[in-house]
C-alpha cells in the first residue's frame, strides 16, 4: 500500500528507527448517509466508516516527550507529557493533545511517543478527518503502552477531547464510526443508549455511495454556529418540556407531539426543533428501507433530508444547494444530500453503477460552470473501523 510506505518513509525520515519496528495503525473517515444534527440531540444516525483514512507511523519514546509531525501539513511539533496545553498555530495536533490529555486525567500512565500521522481524508468538509485523528492518537497510544480500555470507553474520551480540549461540542457518531464501522456495513446507532446495529448494504453490486466534495470548508470550533445549534435545540426542548414534561432530548419528541405544540416555539427555534424530530424518524424509515432493499425510498429520504437542512436547520449553502440539484437531475440518481454539519463541505449521493462516469464528467462540468471550482468526487467503500496495522 502507498500511503503506508510513505508514511514509513517519512517516520524514518524524521526520527530514523535504528533496529526497531516502527508500530503503525488506521483510523477511517465517516460519511453520514442520513440523520444529520441528531447525533448531540441523543437521536439516530446511519454513516458508515470510509476508505479515506489516516495512518500513524509510531515508536515509543525513553522520554516524557511527545513528537509529532504531519505529513499533510508538512509541520511538527513536540511538547512534554506533563505540560498538554492547546496551541492555536499549531491546530492539527490539538486533536492529538486532547486526546492524551483526556487519557491521562483518566489516570492512564502513558510513556513518550515519536509519530508521524498522514491521511487522504479531506480536512474541513465534514468526513471526520479530526475524529480519525483522534481515534488513530488512541490505538496508538493503548499499543505501545498497554492498558484496557473499551472500545465504548475509547470512543467516549475521544468525543471528550474534541468537546472540551479542542472546543466543538461534537456528538459522539464521528468517533464511534472510526473505531466501530464495519465492511460493507451502515452503523445504525441509537446516540442515547449507544446501542448499534450493523446494516448490511446489499444494494453494492448495482448501486454506489459517491461523495462530492464542494471544497468550501469550514472550521467549526470558530464559525460558532454549530454550538449555536446545539443552544437553539436546547431552548426548544425548553419550550416543550413546559407541555411534555418527560423529554430530555428532542430524541423523545415525537411527530405528533411536535404538530400539537409547535405553536408554542418561536420561529426559528420551531424550524430547528422540527428538523430534528423529522430526521429521527427519516433514519428510522431509511434503515426499514433499507432491509426491504427499497432503494427508491431510501433515496427519497435522503432528498427530503436535505431540504429541511437548508429550510429549517438552515445549515446548507449556495455551493452545496446547487451540487445536490446537478446531481438530481442526473439520470441514474437515486438521492442527494448534503452530509456533515454543513455551511461548505460535501454531498452524499446514491448512484447507480452504470451511472458513475456520467455522473462524474456532469457534476465537475455544471459545478465548475457555475462557480468557478473545481470539486473533488469520491465513489467511496464501507470499510472496517480503526485498529493496528500488521506487517
Amino acid at each position: 500500500m502507498e500511503r503506508i510506505k510513505s508514511v514509513l518513509t517519512k517516520f524514518k525520515e524524521v526520527f530514523g528507527s535504528g533496529e526497531s519496528k516502527v508500530f503503525l495503525a488506521r483510523a477511517p473517515g465517516r460519511v453520514n448517509l442520513i440523520g444529520e444534527h441528531t447525533d448531540y440531540n441523543k437521536g439516530f444516525v446511519l454513516p458508515i466508516a470510509i476508505n479515506q483514512e489516516i495512518i500513524a507511523a509510531f515508536l515509543p519514546r525513553q522520554d516524557r516527550l511527545i513528537s509529532l509531525c504531519s505529513s499533510n501539513f508538512s509541520s511538527f511539533c513536540q511538547f512534554s507529557l506533563d505540560e498538554v496545553t492547546y496551541n492555536e498555530k499549531e491546530h492539527w495536533a490539538n486533536y492529538v493533545k486532547g486526546v492524551i490529555r483526556v487519557l491521562q486525567e483518566e489516570g492512564v500512565r502513558l510513556s513518550g511517543m515519536s509519530m508521524v500521522l498522514e491521511g487522504d481524508i479531506p480536512i474541513g468538509v465534514g468526513l471526520s478527518s479530526s475524529a480519525a485523528t483522534e481515534i488513530v492518537t488512541a490505538v496508538s497510544l493503548q499499543i505501545i503502552n498497554g492498558f484496557t480500555i473499551s472500545p465504548l470507553e475509547m470512543v467516549k474520551l475521544c468525543q471528550k477531547a474534541e468537546n472540551e480540549f479542542v472546543g466543538v461540542n461534537c456528538g459522539i457518531m464521528d468517533q464511534f464510526t472510526s473505531l466501530l464501522g464495519e465492511k460493507d456495513r451502515a452503523l445504525f446507532l441509537d446516540c442515547r443508549s449507544l446501542e448499534y446495529k450493523q446494516i448490511p448494504l446489499l444494494f453494492m453490486e448495482n448501486l454506489r455511495i459517491v461523495i462530492c466534495n464542494t471544497r468550501v470548508n469550514r472550521r467549526l470550533a470558530k464559525s460558532g454556529y454549530y454550538n449555536d445549534r446545539r443552544r437553539e435545540c436546547a431552548e426548544g426542548v425548553s419550550h416543550l418540556r413546559e407541555f411534555l414534561p418527560e423529554i430530555d432530548t428532542l430524541r423523545d419528541v415525537t411527530i405528533d407531539s411536535f404538530e400539537k405544540y409547535k405553536h408554542h416555539l418561536p420561529g426559528n427555534i420551531k424550524k430547528r426543533c422540527r428538523h430534528v424530530v423529522r430526521e429521527n424518524d427519516r433514519v428510522v424509515q431509511a434503515v426499514a428501507a433499507l432491509g426491504e432493499d427499497n432503494l427508491g425510498k431510501f433515496g427519497d429520504l435522503m432528498n427530503e433530508s436535505h431540504q429541511s437542512l437548508r429550510d429549517d436547520y438552515e445549515v446548507s449553502c449556495n455551493e452545496l444547494d446547487l451540487m445536490v440539484e446537478i446531481a438530481r437531475e442526473i439520470d441514474g440518481v437515486l438521492g442527494a444530500r448534503m452530509t456533515g454539519a454543513g455551511f461548505g463541505g460535501c454531498t452524499v449521493n446514491f448512484v447507480e453503477k452504470k451511472s458513475i462516469n456520467q455522473f462524474h464528467k456532469i457534476v465537475t462540468e455544471k459545478y465548475k460552470k457555475e462557480t468557478g471550482i473545481q470539486p473533488e468526487i469520491y465513489v467511496c467503500q464501507a470499510k472496517n473501523g480503526a485498529g493496528e496495522i500488521v506487517q
